[in-house]
């Protein structure tokens, strides 16, 4: 029988809410988008967001709109942030 890793199942659950806490942030700024999070290693996650907020944006406007969404957070919670934009067809 295997034997649980609580060190291992802690560490799961806390990158598993940054996930829930990054898509709800997004979700809240830009709430009709389509939004994808993933978690790389460590405190380094990827998301993807696809929103008609961002028509007309450039592609620097687009991701400021996704870092002033989630706020203080990448300061305090997050190490690296990747961002990928994409407006609704």
């Amino acid at each position: 029988m295997k034997q649980l890793n609580l060190a291992s199942i802690s560490k799961r659950l806390i990158m598993i809410m940054k996930e829930n806490e990054i898509k709800y942030l997004i979700k809240q700024a830009m709430p009709n988008s389509y939004v994808k999070i993933k978690h790389l290693h460590d405190d380094n996650y990827s998301c993807y967001v696809e929103s008609s907020a961002f028509e007309g944006k450039s592609l620097v406007q687009q991701h400021q709109i996704v870092y002033n969404a989630l706020g203080k957070s990448l300061d305090k919670d997050i190490h690296a942030f990747s961002i990928q934009t994409a407006i609704p067809k």
